[in-house]
Formats: structure tokens, sequence, C-alpha cells
């Protein structure tokens, strides 16, 4: 029976001997390989252990995000003009953006006539109404950036730039529907096989 009290005993007491040395070899954090702020680093090919600030990176509370590029408006009024240069390249970007974005509501040629309007969805706004082709370009980037009625917003997934590139493509698609001949410039009027005037 002694034996038996004893053997229970040695387990119980190897027991807290083990429990005792894994606490004690316990590694927190605050004992780990670190190195003193801008402190000479070996691992690292420049030698040095703080890294450098990657490109484009604007420190907490420095974003000049009110100006009106970012906003659309200016003195409390949206902006009558697109604050970028209007380039091909930009009016393409705008195009692929405004399909992936806007077409599925909107339509390809911005009439109101989506997929999802067909579908049985509140018909989206048309572009070619008299309100919205005198709408200033502020207050479209505007609507993009924080949305209006049924329309969510967009301020996450479309970039600045991009949101300034889809206006310029729906003031595109806004000028194309009404234009007439005496709009297209002389020299590309025989590209399109229509005569000089």
């Amino acid at each position: 029976m002694r034996s038996g009290l004893q053997g229970r005993g040695v387990a119980v007491s190897m027991m807290a001997f083990c429990m005792m040395a894994v606490c004690a070899c316990r590694s927190d954090m605050q004992h780990q390989p670190k190195y003193l702020p801008l402190e000479a680093s070996s691992f690292f090919v420049d030698g040095r252990s703080a890294r450098p600030i990657p490109p484009g990176t604007i420190a907490r509370g420095h974003l000049n995000d009110n100006n009106s590029f970012h906003t659309g408006a200016e003195n409390g009024a949206f902006l009558n003009s697109i604050p970028v240069a209007i380039t091909k390249p930009m009016l393409e970007r705008g195009q692929q953006r405004y399909n992936i974005y806007c077409s599925p509501c909107h339509g390809m040629l911005g009439d109101g006539d989506g997929i999802v309007a067909r579908r049985g969805f509140k018909i989206p706004a048309n572009f070619h109404v008299d309100r919205l082709r005198q709408a200033p370009p502020g207050y479209l980037f505007q609507v993009i950036s924080n949305g209006y009625g049924a329309m969510p917003d967009y301020g996450d997934q479309i970039g600045i730039e991009d949101r300034w590139a889809i206006v310029a493509y729906v003031r595109a698609l806004q000028l194309a529907r009404n234009a007439a001949v005496a709009d297209v410039p002389v020299q590309e009027r025989s590209k399109l096989g229509l005569q000089s005037r």
C-alpha cells in the first residue's frame, strides 16, 4: 500500500516539476531580439534597421483631402469644370471604369437601361435628360463618391482620378448623343465619311 502511495507521490512530484519547467522556459515577446530606433543592422543590405518610408506615404492627419479635386466642390459650390486635363487615355480609362461600375445600372450608353434595371430593380438615372446634361461635373463626381438615392457610394471602390475619368466619359456620352456634323473637326470628317462644311 505504501509503495502505491509513494508511486503516486513521485508521479505528482514529476508532473509538478514538469509544469514548473514549462512555465520557467516561457518566452514572452519582450524577450526577443530587436533593434533600437535607427540602430545599425546586418540583416538588411543597406545596413539600416529602420526601413525607408514607401513612396506616396502620407502622414496621419496630413492628407489634403478637402480640396476641390477630392470633393468636387469649391466654396460650397460644385465645380463647373473637370480639374484634370482630359486626354484620350483618360477618356479610355473612364470608359473602362464606367463599363465596370456604372453600366450594369445606367447602361452602356447612359440611358438608365442597364441589366439591373431590366431585372426589375429601380430604374437609375438617364444621363441624357436635361437636368443631368446641365449638372456641373462636380455634382456627378460627388454622386459617384457619396451615392444618391438608391445608388450606393463608390468612394472606396473607385480612385479619385478614375472618378474624374468617369465624369469625363459621361460628358462624352452626353455630347455624342446630341452631336451634329458641325461638332466634328473638319480634318476628322473625312474619316467618318462626312463632307467638310
